[in-house]
């Protein structure tokens, strides 16, 4: 008898079918009746805080071609023929999801996915990777942080049917969630950027992090071919190590030989020397080093090396030549605040503000540290979402900066105070500020000029507020 599918759903394949034909006839899928322009499938999705089954029927009169519904809804109850019932949305989406994933062929044969989750570089290398292989396919890929329960589904079923690649990214804040994610895109490869101390608060400590990113090797070694694995992270090693018959294609900077450039004012950004001769499967040979490649980077900061060889790596299984990747590498241009460098009128700007955590966070400031300026500035934001752990970490935090060779360390958030009061003797070169608003208020009259500065935080802290007055 057939395995179904979509077990994990809840659902049997006939009914998932059945769903999937309609959405053959509409025109995508949404899930806020704000971004109808008409002719899609409404999926009434219901969360702490709202119910989209008390909109199903606006979204048909706004031009929907069909709503998907809870059943025992009033919703539900409608005789209108385009009203859908299930007895989960998020589920039968993600279900949907699945049954497009499956239908994706290349050449008639199965459509390949690479499946993607990290602590700390996730977003970066799905572009970098995406950027790589379109130098031979077309890719379709995760846009922006599409990442989570109704991300990852909608980032599925937004695959073309010319595409010939997918690259999906997939985030987790708690135990289960990659477990959770996984069947509905169904990745035939992995890649695991890195394990670091993040969203603790939800994991409960690194060994949850761990186990909660490890379901993705859990599910290649299950039911796909093979996991990219940066060979130089012991902890990626371990994890690999305790789940045997993992089929592993390695990579990594000290395995491949690589030299990374250190960076400067007038070229801070990632410059690196990889081994023309590396294979994305095999060491280098002794008498290779060489004949070298420069891959040059816009890209800041030296711990986003291993990230680049994961896209090379990627890029070389597939059949893109090292060199082909090296120049698409070097085309690629990141935005949203990850690893930026820009350069004002009056100074040199660090962007890494996107998010932080205390692995992500030491790196920078290693980065930071190795940066050559004469003047420089530290604009940190507190780390979210760190539990217990929170206060250690931002003690270690203000006890690395208060060891750093720089002018000024602005602080941001109310657990950067705790870590102040805590640690006491601190420098007079570090000054708090209770939020980003405050601190861009300062800014805005203090006016910094022939700086290079850092600018780093977690999300809730907004970090990026302080650009427009540097």
């Amino acid at each position: 008898m057939a395995k179904n599918i979509y077990s994990p759903f809840g659902m049997e394949a006939a009914e998932v079918s059945s769903l999937y034909e309609k959405f053959l006839t509409s025109a995508g899928v949404t899930t806020d009746t704000r971004t109808l322009t008409g002719g899609e499938m409404f999926f009434a999705l219901k969360g702490e805080n709202f119910d989209g089954n008390r909109y199903a029927l606006q979204a048909l009169e706004k031009g929907a071609a069909f709503a998907v519904v809870d059943r025992g809804t009033e919703a539900a109850s409608s005789a209108d023929p385009r009203i859908i019932p299930v007895d989960n949305t998020l589920l039968a989406l993600k279900a949907m999801a699945r049954c497009h994933r499956e239908s994706l062929k290349v050449g008639g044969r199965r459509f390949p996915v690479i499946g993607l989750t990290g602590t700390n570089g996730k977003t970066t290398t799905k572009e970098l990777i995406r950027s790589v292989l379109a130098s031979k396919f077309r890719v379709s890929a995760t846009k922006g942080n599409l990442n989570n329960d109704v991300g990852v589904p909608l980032s599925v079923l937004s695959i073309p049917k010319d595409a010939q690649i997918a690259v999906i990214e997939m985030g987790a804040s708690h135990p289960g969630d990659i477990s959770a994610l996984v069947p509905v895109c169904a990745p035939d490869y992995g890649l695991i950027t890195n394990v670091g101390k993040a969203h603790l608060l939800g994991f409960g400590s690194f060994e949850g992090v761990k186990a909660a990113k490890g379901e993705l090797y859990d599910w290649i070694l299950s039911e796909g071919k093979a996991a990219f694995i940066n060979a130089d992270d012991p902890v990626l090693g371990e994890m690999a190590t305790q789940r045997a018959g993992l089929s592993l294609i390695p990579y990594g900077q000290k395995y491949w030989e690589c030299e990374v450039i250190p960076p400067t004012a007038d070229n801070p950004y990632l410059f690196m020397a990889i081994p023309e001769g590396v294979e994305p499967n095999v060491n280098i040979e002794e008498g290779q080093e060489e004949n070298m490649i420069l891959c040059r980077t816009s890209l800041v900061g030296s711990y986003n090396a291993s990230n680049v060889l994961a896209a090379l790596s990627v890029g070389m299984f597939f059949g893109v030549p090292l060199q082909e990747g090296v120049d698409a590498i070097g085309e690629y241009l990141p935005s949203n605040n990850r690893s930026q460098m820009t350069r004002t009128q009056k100074n040199v700007l660090i962007v890494d503000a996107y998010n932080a955590n205390p692995t992500s966070m030491a790196a920078a400031l290693d980065n930071f540290s190795a940066f050559s300026a004469t003047k420089k500035l530290l604009m940190i934001g507190s780390m979210g979402e760190l539990g217990n752990d929170s206060l250690s970490e931002h003690v270690k935090i203000v006890e690395r900066i208060s060891g750093m060779d720089i002018d000024t360390a602005y602080l941001v958030g109310d657990e950067f105070k705790k870590a102040l009061d805590q640690t006491g003797n601190v420098p007079s070169s570090i000054i708090w500020f209770s939020s980003s608003a405050d601190l861009a208020a300062y800014l805005e009259k203090a006016s910094p000029e022939g700086f290079a500065i850092l600018i780093k935080g977690s999300r809730s802290q907004k970090m990026e507020t302080v650009i427009p007055v540097l």
